[in-house]
């Protein structure tokens, strides 16, 4: 047995509604200073556990 429930229906949103819910969150985001993410050394990261053949995996693909 599943243990989701049923979310109820909802009705379509407009693409006005959609701005104006935007635009009421608006001033609770926080804008970014920096855009680009800073490098990580491996050395700062403890308690991370990585299995070798993830690790490997991840080592063999060009874009990681």
């Amino acid at each position: 047995m599943s243990k989701h429930t049923a979310m109820p229906e909802q009705p379509d949103l407009t693409l006005k509604q959609l701005q104006g819910d935007c635009a009421r969150m608006a001033p609770h985001w926080r804008a970014v200073r920096e855009s680009a993410p800073r490098p990580v050394s491996p050395a700062s990261i403890h308690g991370v556990i990585v299995p070798g053949a993830s690790a490997r995996l991840l080592d063999a693909m060009s874009d990681y």
